[in-house]
Formats: structure tokens, C-alpha cells, sequence
């Protein structure tokens, strides 16, 4: 492992950094990489790593200096437009490819380049981050219990709030809708649409559907054909956001996307160090095969979303750095095993009962 290279690409946005100081703090000594040298140098040089910038539009020169890396935790959104060009290269270069996307669409996309990355030999791992190890290796875990299961609901409840990439992937779904899976096709339903009550582990919620990436994810782990994914939700809020089904054309503009980024570019800050370690998350799941009448519930407990994914991707790396398998796509519990979201610090052990 010692003579093989990480690239942590989009080193200097909010979660590329917490993943860079972690990998020192690890005695890794990864090569920060992004477009914007400027924003890269004073990170390389306070944590004394090198640093290299290039465009993900380059794609020769971006193919060229990923041939000296074994692996590419890739940070840089908007992954709708960045996470496919770096795929791409990582295949030609012969790069494992991993990132922090909760973007269906991306999963979608690297599912679709499976035998391209196979016959490569290279790992194509989206989603190595809080989207979406927890509730993969949860789905996981439950499909373990009820193989024919039928379908599969996933859910968490968390005091942490978005992060601005996460913030900006969520006006991206405003102006399609939610999305559920149905008999093994995914479905677009309005916002707000499907509600329920939940009990994520610290009692009953109302909860709501949200087109949250193991709607791709846990179908690729599982091959469950119904699958949901909620989170908490006032039932005031849930109003507003059917009320928002009626704009859906308009707030899918590209100026309003724009116009709303921005806002997430000013107004958006990750928390603090303090004030994460104050922050858990409850993650829950329901699996059922209702022609049998059999049911299961599983929950686990992790850190919060941001520490989720700083110590997951990193896992995930080190894993790949001496992976000696097969390449392809891979979801993270599909990669890993599901029980690599127990082995994250701040997290404990899966649960599945009858409840």
C-alpha cells in the first residue's frame, strides 16, 4: 500500500477537505487535485502534500496523470456533470474510480458502464460516502434476512443539516420529483406524495418519500423490485412541498437551478468539527415478502452524514489499494460487504427483528 497513490479530486470543496485531513491523520499522502489551483495550494501546502490542477474537459491530460494513481476519491460536483468524464478517464487510465454523489443519475450512469470498467479491470464505486453506505449495507443486511424479499423501504433521521453539495443535488430534483422503484422500474411520483409514520429509533415520525439514491443503489445490491427511501418531515412542510408539484416545470429552468445554487454558494456553510460530533443519525429499514407474509426491520446508528463519508470513502480506499478482484461496477456493501458501515467510527451494529 505504501508505494500506491490516492488522488483526492475537489480536495478544497467543504468535504474534500475534511477527507484530506483525515487521510494524513491516517498516515496517507494523497495528491490533491481539482480545477482551481489557487484553491488547492494553500490546503497542499498547510497538510504538505502535492497538488496538481486539471480540467475534467482535458481529457487526455486528465487520462495522462490519473495513469500514476491507483485510486481517485473523486469530490468535485455537480457529479450530474463531473462524476461521467471522470469515469471515463479512470477506465482508460486503469484507476479505480470511487466518490461521495448521492445523484441517482450517476449511479445509473456507472451501472451502465459495468462491462467497460470489467473488461478494464477497474472498480467503478459511486456513493462511498453517507449517500450511500449506510442504507446500502442496512439493505444489505435485510435482504440477508428475507432473500425473496418483495420490498424494501429505507429511511434515516439525522440533526445534521445538508451540506452544499448535497444542498444543490436537492434543487436538482425539485423540477423532476420524487422517485420510487416499482416491479423493478423506477417511478417519478410528485413531491410529497407517499407519507407514512416511522419509527426511526427515536419514535414514531411522520416521514415522507425522497428520491434518495438507494431507489438505484439497493436495487443493484438487492434485486428487490419495490423500493422507497423517507425521511422525517413536519406534515406542514410535506404541504408545501405538494404544493410545489404544480412549479415543477418551472423550478426545472436551468436560470432558477442557477439562480438557487448561488444561494446555497452564499448561504451554505458545513458544520463545524464540535458541532458534528453532537450530530447522529438513525438509519432504518423495512424488507417484506408479502406473497409469504414475512417482514423484518433493521436499524443502525452512525455518526453524522459528513464524518459518514469522510471515514467511509476513506475506508473504501484503502480497501481498493490492495483489491486484487474483479472490476466493474460495484455498489459499497456489494464491494465491501455490509458490514463495512459497522466498522466506521462513530457507528454500531446492525439490528434486524421482528420488531
Amino acid at each position: 500500500m505504501n508505494n500506491k497513490k490516492i488522488m483526492i479530486y475537489g480536495a478544497y470543496g467543504y468535504t474534500g477537505e475534511l477527507i484530506a485531513r483525515e487521510a494524513v491523520a491516517r498516515g496517507l499522502r494523497p495528491i490533491l487535485a481539482g480545477r482551481n489551483s489557487k484553491k488547492l495550494q494553500p490546503l497542499a501546502e498547510e497538510l504538505g502534500l502535492p497538488a496538481m490542477a486539471v480540467e475534467l474537459g482535458a481529457s487526455e491530460t486528465l487520462e495522462r496523470t490519473l495513469r500514476d494513481m491507483d485510486v481517485v476519491i473523486h469530490c468535485a460536483g455537480p457529479f450530474s456533470t463531473t462524476a461521467e468524464p471522470m469515469m471515463r478517464a479512470c477506465i482508460e487510465a486503469g484507476t479505480h474510480y470511487q466518490d461521495i454523489t448521492g445523484e441517482m443519475e450517476v449511479y445509473r450512469s456507472a451501472h451502465a458502464m459495468h462491462k467497460e470498467a470489467r473488461d478494464a479491470g477497474v472498480v467503478l464505486c459511486p456513493g462511498t460516502g453517507f449517500d450511500v453506505i449506510p442504507t446500502d449495507c442496512l439493505a444489505a443486511a435485510l435482504h440477508k434476512a428475507i432473500p425473496t424479499a418483495t420490498h424494501l423501504t429505507l429511511g434515516f433521521d439525522s440533526d445534521s443539516g445538508l451540506s452544499p453539495g448535497t444542498a444543490k443535488t436537492s434543487i436538482e430534483s425539485l423540477g423532476v420529483g420524487g422517485a420510487i422503484r416499482r416491479q423493478g422500474k423506477i417511478e417519478i411520483v410528485g413531491h410529497g406524495e407517499l407519507t407514512r409514520t416511522i419509527d426511526f429509533g427515536r419514535g414514531d415520525k411522520f416521514a415522507v418519500a425522497i428520491p434518495w439514491g438507494d431507489v438505484a443503489t439497493a436495487y443493484y445490491s438487492t434485486e428487490i423490485p419495490n423500493i422507497e427511501v423517507y425521511i422525517p418531515m413536519s406534515p406542514r412542510r410535506a404541504k408545501k412541498m405538494q404544493r410545489m408539484n404544480r412549479f415543477r416545470w418551472l423550478l426545472g429552468k436551468p436560470w432558477v437551478q442557477n439562480w438557487l445554487k448561488g444561494k446555497v454558494d452564499q448561504k451554505v456553510r458545513g458544520p463545524s468539527e464540535e458541532k458534528r460530533s453532537e450530530q447522529k443519525t438513525w438509519v432504518w429499514g423495512e424488507i417484506r415478502n408479502d406473497r409469504r407474509g414475512e417482514r423484518r426491520i433493521g436499524r443502525v446508528v452512525t455518526a453524522n452524514g459528513y464524518d459518514v463519508t469522510v471515514h467511509g470513502s476513506l475506508a473504501v480506499a484503502e480497501f481498493l489499494l490492495d483489491y486484487g478482484g474483479d472490476g466493474g461496477y460495484f455498489t459499497p456493501s456489494k464491494l465491501c460487504g455490509y458490514e463495512l458501515v459497522e466498522k466506521l467510527p462513530g457507528s454500531g451494529s446492525i439490528k434486524v427483528g421482528i420488531d
